[in-house]
């Protein structure tokens, strides 16, 4: 046993980053730190000024995903971050940078 995938299927964590994260290029370091990672998922903003990342893959990797998430690029600044996680079948297949929704 072991690997990337349990009984359950892939690990996915939900994230909603709230703070200064919309116009400072938040969503493109998001999908350039995802797909460094090798991750799937999408970022979008969210039209009360939140960036919303969903992101499948290893544990390891979406922990380290997290943790640069929490920090952001250079113009942001992270206020908060609310994180969910579990497992399922892949939804994804690479990461995109998604539409606004409310």
């Amino acid at each position: 046993m072991g690997g990337a995938f349990s009984a359950h299927g892939m690990h996915t964590v939900h994230l909603v980053i709230r703070g200064r994260v919309q116009g400072v290029g938040f969503r493109v370091f998001a999908a350039r730190e995802a797909r460094r990672l090798q991750l799937s998922g999408v970022v979008r903003n969210l039209v009360d000024g939140a960036v919303e990342v969903e992101a499948e893959g290893d544990r390891p990797s979406l922990e380290r995903l997290v943790e640069t998430l929490r920090v952001g690029p250079h113009a942001a600044r992270v206020a908060s971050v609310d994180e969910r996680w579990s497992e399922g079948p892949a939804r994804h297949s690479g990461f995109e940078i998604g539409n606004e929704r409310p």
